[in-house]
């Protein structure tokens, strides 16, 4: 059978034909075939999905309006589906806008906004109301009210994927306990398969929102599962949207900035249309871009008075029919400040002579042309050229090693002298790179010398930094934006600038210690550790990367340590493999820090949990469902280094811990034989028993604490027998009222009385405390602020 293809070219109207096939699709019809690039590839992890984008919204809507969130999710069993449920107590949604939230695909606020928010393209809430209706034919049930309306909305919709346009089949009010928040219901085909990342995805977001509360239920459990904010956890600070940065901008977006501008000149676009720049940085800007669009002029250095290379005769001669005291007051004037310089470049040369004329015409009836001022500057110039190489031969020698042979240095001078044979010698840098390589290479070939990719360089350095920048003033913007090399030279000129960081109020990051806080809201761990590294850039766009780490306690002692990994406050649950957070946290090497890493390289093993949260205004997702980051290199190296100020604190504690447990084992031997040698000696020796309380303590280097009661008199001492200062914090708790108590604080509680006294005893030692009391009191001491394993107490 011939295929259609086949057929393709035999005959007439196959053009117009293949034309009749062609037609537009809409968003939401592109997504309705290809709705696994939402995250909707499973029905396991279509739930997870669905809950994640609803609960985003719901984060991000409380924290627009300033409200502390308060989220409710509910999973329902409801015959061959299960149903998904989700409140908040937002400012709830316009009737006019909610249709359109809910219903059209790429409809949002978001997209073009520079400041960072959970979400970017409008694509999430109302791809999961495509999914359900897709895979139930039930359409989404949503309830909101604005805060401050008497009624709620209500509303039943669908996505027409024809369209991308909401189809309303319930528009109506209803009554809603809730004073304000919006609620939507969703029916899909899911199973129950990914509990595990659904209950790590609401515990994530928990850890990274320490400000919200989060109540989940599901089928099977007793009570739903509670996620209380943390005690004093503000909102968010508001960010702001800014402009994007010139270290960042790609040659596409670039042109389109310059075609769009009001801006005329360069300068007003790059303070107008970027962040960080005013006019000292776009002068800088402008002179780097001068560089590459005109290149520099080579300076030389002036020439001698020689008998064919006397710039002042040379002058005299060029200029015909004028005064003779004109003629000679003008060459004489340029001559003299030419070799004021210790290089002129030909445009230095041009200024020189417009200037000399301009002074001797205003001294003398006579007039200096452009004809005569060119004829002027072109018979300087040809003196000050004259002689190239010996110039070029102090380049190239202070360019090079004292090894080179001293021919090799003269016979690349002279190669190069040759390349500058004709012209004002105008080039830019990649110019003076040609010029040395061939001259360098000729000089190799015939000189049998060698100069290799540093020594060229250095040489182009010198020759670089011996011309002299054109003033020139630069295209205007138009000209720019219609040539796109020239563009490409104003975009490295700009990436070339040392501008400052991006400001920081588009982003809002947790902060290293709710960062800490949060993971001891929902871990049991030994230890914690955070950091929040500066802002840094990427593609125009700021970010701030932060980690933290949680170990010990009862996290899982086998296997691999667990990884967080979030973007903008929201946990990526899925394509772990594919993440940069993933990748550099295998490439760290956690033996370093103490932790077990099997091979070298990899996830590490141990009772631990890292966590990475980056903060953008652009996060750079591999794709739409947004589960992972781009292997960015500037992201990646800020990962890294958030990675490693966190772990650095866990190796200390780890040190300290090794450390502390070697001296409890010493101390527990030392324990174990002291007695005995005591109690040997005292038979020995007939004497009474030995106190070897004391002793323990110096020979471990102890802060010892002891206790003299003697009539009424109580003595508390410390001592420090540490090589470094002790802050101790001692409490006494007494059963009888003290009395003289010598500056220390006493609180009555429930019959007893509690003697608090916080010393400083420096190292070797020893502070006292005294106080009185009736006879008949008892006594309990508690000290804090001195590790179990320094300290001995004999009261």
């Amino acid at each position: 059978m011939t295929s259609y293809q086949s057929r393709l070219g035999e005959g007439e109207g196959i053009a117009e034909e293949l034309a009749e096939s062609q037609r537009a699709i809409s968003i939401a019809e592109f997504f309705e075939k290809n709705k696994h690039m939402l995250g909707f590839d499973s029905e396991a992890r279509a739930l997870v999905t669905a809950v994640k984008e609803a609960v985003d919204n719901a984060l991000d809507a409380c924290e627009e309006a300033g409200i502390k969130p308060d989220i409710y999710v509910e999973i329902q069993e409801a015959g061959d589906y299960y149903k998904l449920v989700v409140e908040d107590n937002g400012p709830g949604i316009t009737k006019e806008q909610l249709p359109k939230i809910f219903g059209k695909l790429l409809y949002g606020s978001r997209f073009h906004a520079r400041e960072q928010n959970r979400g970017q393209q409008g694509i999430g809430i109302s791809a999961a109301v495509l999914y359900s209706q897709l895979t139930s034919g039930k359409p989404a049930k949503i309830t909101s009210r604005p805060k401050g309306q008497a009624d709620a909305q209500y509303f039943e919709l669908i996505v027409d994927t024809d369209t991308n346009e909401p189809e309303i089949s319930v528009d109506e009010t209803t009554s809603w306990e809730r004073p304000h928040g919006t609620r939507i219901e969703l029916e899909m085909e899911a199973n129950m398969r990914a509990r595990n990342s659904l209950h790590d995805y609401i515990q994530d977001t928990a850890v990274v929102n320490p400000h919200a509360r989060i109540e989940f239920d599901e089928p099977g459990l007793d009570e739903p599962l509670k996620f209380e904010r943390v005690e004093g956890a503000q909102l968010p600070d508001e960010t702001e949207e800014i402009r994007p940065h010139p270290h960042g901008v790609e040659l596409g977006t670039l042109l389109k900035m310059l075609e769009a501008t009001d801006s005329y000149s360069i300068s007003g676009f790059v303070q107008e249309e970027f962040t960080r720049v005013g006019g000292k940085t776009a002068d800088s800007i402008i002179a780097n871009f001068n560089d590459r669009h005109f290149g520099r002029g080579m300076a030389w250095k002036p020439p001698q008075v020689q008998e064919d290379v006397d710039v002042e005769t040379a002058v005299e001669d060029a200029v015909a029919n004028k005064d003779a005291t004109a003629t000679a007051e003008f060459a004489a004037a340029v001559n003299e400040a030419i070799h004021d310089r210790d290089r002129v470049a030909h445009h230095e040369i041009a200024a020189i002579v417009d200037e000399a004329a301009e002074t001797v015409e205003a001294n003398h009836d006579t007039t200096f042309g452009s004809t005569v001022r060119e004829n002027a500057v072109e018979a300087a110039w040809h003196c000050v050229t004259a002689e190239r190489s010996s110039d070029l031969y102090e380049l190239v020698d202070a360019a090079t090693t004292v090894r080179k042979d001293d021919a090799a240095v003269e016979g690349l001078a002279s190669r190069l002298a040759d390349k500058f044979d004709d012209g004002h010698h105008r080039l830019t840098r990649d110019e003076f790179r040609a010029y040395v390589d061939r001259a360098a290479d000729m000089t190799e070939d015939h000189d049998d010398a060698t100069f290799g990719e540093t020594a060229r360089e250095n040489v182009v350095d010198e020759l670089w930094n011996a011309a002299v920048p054109i003033p020139d003033d630069p295209p205007n913007v138009s000209e720019v934006a219609d040539d796109r090399d020239t563009a490409s030279r104003l975009l490295e000129a700009m990436r070339e600038t040392d501008i400052i960081a991006p400001p920081t109020d588009c982003l809002a990051p947790i902060g290293a210690e709710l960062v800490e806080e949060g993971l001891r809201k929902e871990f049991d761990a030994d230890f914690y550790a955070a950091s929040t590294r500066d802002a840094s850039v990427h593609g125009g766009d700021p970010f701030i990367v932060e980690a933290g780490i949680a170990y010990g306690g009862d996290l899982p002692a086998e296997g691999s340590v667990d990884v967080m990994r979030f973007a903008n406050r929201v946990p990526l649950v899925y394509q772990r493999g594919a993440c940069a957070t993933t990748d550099v946290v295998k490439t760290i090497n956690w033996r370093n820090y103490n932790l077990d890493q099997p091979g070298g390289s990899g996830i590490p093993n141990g009772p631990a949990v890292i966590m990475v949260h980056v903060a953008s205004t652009n996060v750079p997702f591999t794709s739409e469902s947004k589960d992972a980051i781009a292997n960015v290199p500037e992201m990646e190296d800020e990962i890294e280094l958030a990675i490693r100020e966190a772990a650095r604190e866990l190796k200390s504690y780890l040190n300290k811990r090794r450390s502390l447990q070697q001296r409890r084992e010493k101390q527990d031997k030392l324990a174990t034989i002291l007695p005995e040698m005591a109690e040997k000696l005292t038979e020995v020796t007939a004497n009474e028993e030995l106190d070897i309380d004391d002793s323990l303590a110096r020979i471990m280097n102890n802060v010892l604490v002891e206790r003299e009661v003697e009539d009424g008199t109580v003595r508390l001492a410390v001592e420090n027998n540490d090589d470094t200062n002790a802050d101790v914090d001692l409490t006494d708790i007494v059963t009888a009222e003290p009395e003289v108590t010598n500056g220390a604080t006493v609180v009555e509680m429930d019959g007893e009385w509690f003697v608090k006294w916080s010393p400083t005893v420096a190292a070797g030692e020893r502070s006292v405390l005294e106080y009185s009391v009736a006879d008949d009191a008892e006594f309990t001491v508690s000290v804090d602020g001195v590790e179990d394993e320094k300290l001995t107490v004999d009261a």
